[in-house]
């Protein structure tokens, strides 16, 4: 459980199937709330937050962290309804919210210490607390620490429960976190503000917090007190200070672009600099190296613009990343003839699905080729070397899938890390179309809110939305995943994105049917 929550706090190694594709239920019943203030300034259509509502309540009837009692029932028959603003139901969920948040987790902490059969299952656990903690704002590093101190200890699945209910409770702490700048235009209007920091005195603070400054150089610097809940988390928060600063720059005459950040952030308290470049976000398209089109960039297509759109995605600010993503998804993915639902303004969000139909279909043939890969034993057997007798990853996952429906998942020998694996895959193979279903839904979900917040954001205007960050978080990798099997076809077939999402539509209502179609085979042209 605990190896697992160590795959949701993920970095950028982490492959697509294996991190967080949801965000947590209080963070979802607040972005349902903030969703009614935006439909009342017409920015999102009354269609668009009645399916928000309609599918979080069918997710919330699972989740222990809701209670038995008198707050499901609440959320439940708040959920049933409308919820524009202004409306007496909407500020009554506001209410709700306020009083789900503070036990959450002491809820589900006390739901798993039922006999064991009636646990709910690992994943399902490991899912929402993960998700949880990292809605509160905990950095994914640090909640990797966390879960492998629990690890290290030999933690009960009580124990972890409790702890993470602990980290939950925390309160924000200040961090004094210290940004320094190689060049400093127009100086003169920094080094009035209280929190500027002069050449030395950024040596001398170095200095103080323990740091060495052998060879240092800077031409300044801010140190900003921030409120966070770990030293990680508050350098986060000062990068995007910084991304507004340098934004800011890009406006000036002269010196355009003219602020330049030293490359690390220095948190007080924290041992070693935090690197200023986060994270890449996981939008990976392997295709264009597996393809051979790197550097193949002299004709321009379609897809070649969805790219350059997305590219931001990975690394670049909150809002142009959500922004540059959707663009990517909406550029491939939607036509003209497209027919709009009844009360859609725009018949726009049918890109979502298409794009989640996709990666539903793509993810069977990535986990079963990673466990094929993965199968180790300490002894060559039959089925490792069946694995190193094939040429193509087709092959290999069809002997993984075959393996796990006649023997189950204990037929592979793999390392811990892959057992929560092997079991999906397992499910899978012996109910392909409900658990299609399921991740589908999960990706459609995740595909939507990222539609959602970038209409908040180009008709809103507002970058500090209440899921802006989540929505990249689970979105991103999602959409690395569907651009990359959209540039596959594209490159082997010569096949529209369009003609590649309807192929994954029907794939899901035939795999495993009269027409013989197999799970590792969803996205492949039909014989």
């Amino acid at each position: 459980m605990l190896l697992r929550m160590s795959d949701f706090f993920a970095d950028e190694r982490t492959p697509w199937p294996r991190r967080l594709w949801d965000i947590g239920s209080v963070l979802a019943l607040e972005e349902l709330w903030e969703a009614g203030h935006w439909q009342a300034h017409n920015v999102l259509s009354s269609s668009a937050c009645d399916w928000q509502r309609n599918e979080l309540r069918a997710l919330l009837g699972r989740d222990a962290g809701l209670g038995d009692k008198d707050l499901r029932r609440e959320i439940t028959t708040l959920l049933s309804t409308p919820l524009p603003d202004p409306s007496p139901e909407r500020r009554r969920l506001k209410q709700i919210i306020g009083h789900l948040r503070p036990g959450y987790l002491d809820r589900w902490a006390a739901a798993i210490t039922v006999e064991e059969s009636k646990r709910v299952k690992p994943e399902r656990f490991s899912r929402t607390v993960a998700a949880h903690l990292l809605d509160l704002g905990y950095s994914p590093l640090h909640l990797r620490a966390w879960a492998r101190g629990l690890k290290t200890a030999q933690a009960t699945i009580t124990d972890i429960a409790e702890s993470a209910a602990d980290l939950a409770r925390a309160r924000p702490k200040t961090f004094d976190v210290l940004v320094a700048l190689d060049k400093v235009p127009h100086r003169e209007l920094a080094e009035p503000l209280p929190n500027w920091l002069a050449k030395g005195e950024v040596g001398s603070w170095l200095r103080e917090h323990g740091h060495d400054t052998a060879g240092f150089r800077t031409g300044g610097g801010f140190v900003y007190q921030l409120q966070a809940l770990d030293p990680l988390s508050a350098a986060d928060q000062a990068r995007q200070l910084l991304d507004r600063m340098t934004a800011r720059s890009e406006f000036l005459r002269g010196r355009r672009g003219g602020v330049v950040p030293l490359p690390q952030i220095w948190v007080a308290g924290h041992d070693t600099p935090v690197p200023l470049e986060p994270p890449a976000r996981g939008v990976d398209v392997l295709s264009l190296v597996y393809e051979g089109h790197l550097y193949k960039v002299d004709i321009r297509g379609r897809i070649d613009d969805a790219l350059e759109l997305a590219a931001v995605s990975n690394r670049g600010a909150l809002a142009p990343a959500v922004a540059g993503g959707w663009a990517a998804v909406e550029s491939l993915l939607v036509h003209p003839d497209d027919p709009k639902g009844e009360k859609e303004r725009s018949g726009k969000a049918v890109a979502a699905d298409r794009m989640a139909a996709i990666i539903a279909c793509s993810w069977p043939r990535a986990e079963l080729t990673s466990l094929a890969h993965r199968h180790t034993p300490a002894q060559p057997d039959a089925l490792s070397e069946a694995i190193d007798a094939c040429t193509t990853n087709r092959e290999r996952a069809r002997l993984v899938a075959a393996a796990l429906r006649d023997h189950g998942p204990r037929v592979l020998a793999l390392k811990y890390t892959d057992t929560a694996a092997a079991q999906r895959m397992t499910a899978l193979v012996n109910e392909p179309r409900k658990q299609l279903d399921e991740v589908n839904k999960a990706f459609r979900i995740a595909m939507r809110r990222l539609y959602r917040t970038r209409n908040i954001i180009l008709h809103g205007g507002a970058t500090q939305g209440v899921a802006l960050d989540a929505s990249l978080r689970t979105a991103a990798p999602l959409l690395g995943a569907g651009l990359d099997r959209i540039v596959h076809a594209s490159y082997t077939e010569n096949l529209d994105p369009l003609d590649l999402a309807a192929r994954a539509e029907i794939a899901m209502q035939l795999v495993d049917g009269e027409t013989g179609l197999a799970t590792v085979d969803l996205l492949e042209p039909p014989h």
